[in-house]
């Protein structure tokens, strides 16, 4: 029987942070730095557990409206501060979803300036006293120089962070960041390798375990950042989950199942984080090296997934979807027998999806020319021929339901991005 996943909200924003770090070495564990700083501040100041625990959360998903590599690498300036749309639109995912609602005014203004205290409101909101220490801690996170020790940068660090309180800096922040810089301890957790073991311990308290209904609402939260980092992609996630469902129920999935099935279409692409946005974007043939950064979006779903508890199955169904019954597919070559009818299930709704929409390099596919890509692919033994016999023959209802689906995520996308 099927395990039902009981999963601590912490540990899946902690995949979603390690998957939006891949983007580029320079910002493995940033996220991470961020949470952890930015609670030790709070700690520092007195704050409440739940606050302190909030900054974590925040720091954690502090960057989330960042789409592009251009603007993650553009945040490591250490005075950067254009970041009204990427902070926008990150507060205005999180609101999307109630556990993490409480955060978006975090994350709406964790770019604004002290500035003598006239940055205090944000187009005529107060600006939260968090988000002055989420700016604070990510300004810290990039001083830091990861390739080398950390002890003796810490001079030059507070230095440069002194500098600029009362301007870009609340000044009792600064103070607080002080007292934290004398104890080593501080300084070596930011660079250490069990970074997530500490914060993991630090929001313990705060976790909430979440059932399929809430799982299902996160996931979504996950595909649209998954997918909103290009206008080609900004419909994929929910396309391929609702034809996937469809598809188990006609493969006599239980109710459950198809649950399961749901948030396992939302997160397949996770690993997508890792493929800068001018890649997803190219509209001519990719470079070698390209299509190997693409190939590598499954394996990193199947990774940052394999770290959550209870969640082998509804991993395997999302993160094979481009393994093939010939063995030939990637990135674990695993053949017919090693994937599962959900795994199978998932590979016919991805491939369905993706050749309907339109991309940079092609424009959709039409019915006829669909189910002639499917068929051909059952016939060479790379998808399962019966799955692909039941989607050609529920192939209106499948498609409906889908190009549905799909068009409710675009009015989100539209509201979301070109609204801003």
């Amino acid at each position: 029987m099927i395990k039902e996943p009981q999963i601590p909200l912490f540990d899946l924003v902690a995949c979603l942070s390690d998957a939006i770090d891949l983007v580029s070495p320079a910002l493995v564990d940033h996220h991470k730095q961020v949470a952890y700083i930015a609670s030790c501040i709070g700690e520092e100041l007195g704050l409440p557990l739940e606050k302190q625990k909030d900054l974590i959360l925040a720091g954690a998903l502090h960057d989330i409206g960042a789409l592009s590599l251009a603007e993650r690498i553009e945040t490591l300036n250490f005075d950067f501060e254009s970041a009204a749309l990427h902070s926008g639109l990150g507060g205005g995912l999180l609101a999307l979803f109630e556990p993490l609602a409480p955060l978006a005014p975090i994350i709406n203004s964790h770019h604004t300036f002290w500035n003598n205290g006239k940055e205090s409101q944000d187009a005529g909101i107060p600006v939260p006293l968090e988000s002055h220490i989420i700016h604070l801690a990510d300004r810290i996170a990039v001083l830091i120089d990861t390739k080398n020790e950390v002890l003796g940068q810490v001079k030059d660090i507070c230095e440069k962070t002194r500098e600029q309180s009362g301007k870009m800096f609340k000044p009792e922040l600064v103070d607080a960041f002080m007292s934290l810089s004398q104890k080593e301890y501080f300084w070596l957790d930011i660079k250490s390798s069990t970074i997530y073991r500490h914060l993991r311990r630090k929001a313990r308290s705060k976790t909430i375990v979440m059932d399929l209904d809430q799982l299902n609402d996160l996931a979504m939260l996950f595909a649209k950042i998954i997918d909103f980092r290009s206008s080609f992609t900004a419909t994929h996630s929910s396309g391929v989950s609702a034809s996937a469902v469809h598809l188990a129920k006609l493969c006599g999935f239980s109710e459950r199942e198809c649950r399961m099935m749901k948030i396992a279409g939302y997160l397949h692409d996770l690993g997508k984080l890792a493929v800068p946005r001018e890649i997803l974007e190219k509209p001519g043939s990719l470079t070698p090296k390209e299509f190997n950064i693409i190939r590598s979006h499954t394996f990193h779903t199947y990774r940052i997934l394999e770290t959550v508890e209870d969640f082998e199955t509804i991993n395997t169904w999302g993160a094979f979807h481009h393994e093939r019954l010939n063995g030939k597919g990637y990135p674990f070559h695993h053949k017919g027998k090693d994937l599962s009818l959900g795994s199978r299930i998932m590979c016919v709704a991805d491939v369905f999806t993706a050749v309907t929409e339109d991309r940079p390099y092609r424009k959709g596919m039409s019915n006829a020319e669909t189910i002639k890509v499917l068929k051909s692919m059952a016939q060479s033994g790379t998808l399962d021929a019966t799955i692909v016999s039941t989607l050609e023959s529920h192939f209106e209802e499948i498609n409906g339901i889908r190009a549905k689906t799909q068009a409710d995520s675009r009015e989100i996308y539209k509201r979301l991005l070109i609204g801003n």
